[in-house]
């Protein structure tokens, strides 16, 4: 390996991190990488797997609010609760950096859906968490595969 794939590996693995930890901008560390490391090495092989991580990065980027925000509304939550969950989202993420998104996204989705129903909120408050999991784990997976196809295109070259 040389001292480029090192460093583009460290930041694949800094961004699968980064997926699940949201300090880092996750997906988007790992298709730099890959772009870098693309940029460098150059010849067919190299843009071929460039374009397969990235079209891998953007169909995970676009199942990751697709498919959670259908099962939110399949469950019967309704979309002002999710925007408050989001908006409540966003603030925690400043207030309490590592973890505070997925804090404030569920306290705000308990507080609208307390508000709405009453004590039903908790239903609504685990569908909440079940979505954000999902979310979590349709990017994480499509990071893994990117960086899947990066292990494939160094060893290719």
């Amino acid at each position: 390996m040389t001292p480029l794939e090192v460093v583009v590996a460290v930041a694949i693995l800094l961004g699968l991190v980064g997926i699940v930890v949201p300090l880092l901008p996750g997906v988007l560390l790992v298709g730099a990488a890959i772009l870098v490391w693309a940029i460098d090495t150059g010849g067919r092989t190299a843009w071929v797997v460039l374009g397969v991580a990235l079209a891998v990065i953007l169909i995970g980027a676009v199942l990751k609010y697709v498919l959670p925000g259908r099962r939110l509304q399949d469950s019967g939550v309704p979309t002002v609760t999710i925007w408050t969950g989001a908006g409540l989202g966003v603030i925690g993420f400043f207030v309490i950096p590592v973890v505070g998104l997925f804090l404030g996204f569920v306290l705000g989705v308990y507080l609208a859906e307390r508000a709405r129903v009453g004590d039903a909120a908790r239903t609504s408050t685990t569908a909440a968490l079940r979505a954000v999991g999902l979310s979590i784990l349709i990017e994480l997976t499509s990071g893994v595969l990117a960086a899947a196809a990066w292990v494939v295109g160094v060893t290719a070259t």
